[in-house]
C-alpha cells in the first residue's frame, strides 16, 4: 500500500544571475540556484557550418562542459535535453541558414544541476536578444524514502532519493515543455511532483522578469 505523499514546505533555492559578463559571446550569464552555479554563453545567430545548414530554420547547438574532465554520456544527455527545450522556445523560422550556439560550463554542482543549466541557457538567450516565443523555466524535485517531495534538494539528498523529476514549463500558460524522470515512482507521485514544480515555476519566471526590468533600467541610465 502506497504511503501518503507529503510535499515539503521548503522554497526554491535562491536564484542569482549576472548578465553580460563575458565579452566574446552575444549573450552571457553566470546563473546560480543556491550553491549550484552554471556559466552560459550564447553565440548567434551566426553563419552555420555547411553540414549544419537548415533551409527553413536556425540550427541550435548546445555544448555542456563538466567542472572537470571530458564530457560523459550523462553530459551528452544534458545537451540533448537543453537543445530540445531551446528549439521549442525559440522563433527558429526567423533565422534560417544560421546557427545559435549555447555553451554551458558547470562551475559548482550542489544539486539541481540540470534545472540550473536550463535556466542559465534561457537567461543567456535573453541577454543575446534572440527572439523567443516564451521563456522557459526549469524546476526539479525529488522524493525521499519517507515519500516527502523536496524542491531542488542538496546533492546528497538527490543521491539518496528514490525518484527525481525535472520539469520545464513555458511562461505563458505553465505548459510542460519537457520532463525527465529517474528512479521508481507511482502515477500519483508523478502528478504531485508535477503540481509542486508547476506551482514553483512562477517564482522562476518572476525572477526572469525582474532581471529583464533591471537590465532595461540599467541600459536606460547608461544611455542618459
Amino acid at each position: 500500500m502506497e504511503m501518503d505523499i507529503i510535499t515539503s514546505q521548503q522554497n526554491l533555492q535562491e536564484k542569482r544571475a549576472s548578465l553580460n559578463i563575458l565579452s566574446r559571446p552575444d549573450g552571457s550569464v553566470i546563473f546560480s540556484q543556491g550553491e549550484t552555479t552554471v556559466l552560459a554563453g550564447c553565440y548567434g545567430p551566426i553563419e552555420a557550418k555547411s553540414q549544419k545548414i537548415l533551409t527553413d530554420k536556425v540550427c541550435v547547438e548546445v555544448y555542456y562542459r563538466p567542472k572537470s574532465g571530458i564530457p560523459s554520456i550523462g553530459d551528452r544527455s544534458y545537451e540533448a535535453i537543453i537543445k530540445n527545450v531551446c528549439e521549442v522556445a525559440l522563433v527558429t523560422s526567423l533565422y534560417p541558414r544560421t546557427s545559435i550556439m549555447i555553451v554551458l560550463q558547470e562551475m559548482q554542482n550542489c544539486g539541481g544541476l540540470i534545472s540550473c543549466a536550463i535556466n542559465a541557457a534561457c537567461a543567456a538567450l535573453l541577454d543575446a536578444g534572440v527572439d523567443m516565443k516564451f521563456l522557459i523555466g526549469a524546476v526539479s524535485c525529488a522524493i525521499n524514502e519517507d515519500n516527502i517531495i523536496k524542491l531542488e534538494p542538496p546533492a546528497l539528498e538527490w543521491e539518496n532519493s528514490k525518484a527525481g523529476f525535472l520539469f520545464v514549463f513555458d511562461s505563458f500558460e505553465g505548459r510542460i515543455v519537457a520532463s525527465h524522470t529517474t528512479g521508481s515512482f507511482s502515477v500519483n507521485q508523478f502528478k504531485e511532483a508535477l503540481k509542486t514544480c508547476r506551482d514553483a515555476s512562477g517564482a522562476v519566471f518572476k525572477y526572469f522578469r525582474d532581471k529583464i526590468k533591471e537590465s532595461v533600467m540599467t541600459n536606460d541610465l547608461k544611455t542618459d
